[in-house]
């Protein structure tokens, strides 16, 4: 009776060895290997400019939020438009049409941001 279950079994084995073996084995490299104390390689600035704080839950500016928020509102506008250029010839002047309210909706989004000033870095 449970025989058709084991195969099942197996998969679910199989996946949770390949979804927790790789975080297991990483710890214990890191603990065979490595310190657990930073060196200053480690804490030196790298790609943002800034000194390793010490705290990481500090505030940061509400900018980088913002800037992050309309960075993925502009990628999911590209991620929109290469399906549409791909398919436009099959979609005909209804595609079109909708895709120039969709881009017009999301100018005047942008235009609306930049005069509020919300793109301004002071």
């Amino acid at each position: 009776m449970l025989d058709g279950y084991f195969p099942i079994l197996m998969f679910l084995a199989v996946g949770a060895a390949f979804g927790v073996g790789p975080v297991i084995g990483g710890w214990v490299v890191s603990r065979l290997v490595g310190s657990n104390r930073p060196n200053a390689q480690k804490l030196s600035p790298y790609e943002c400019g800034f000194e390793a704080f010490e705290d990481a839950r500090m505030r940061f500016d509400v900018r980088y939020y913002l800037v992050a928020i309309l960075f993925i509102l502009f990628d999911l506008e590209i991620a929109f438009l290469f399906p549409w250029a791909v398919v436009l010839q099959e979609i005909g002047m209804f595609g079109f049409v909708a895709m120039m309210i969709f881009l017009a909706i999301l100018v005047v989004g942008f235009a609306y941001e930049w005069k509020k000033g919300a793109l301004d870095w002071e």
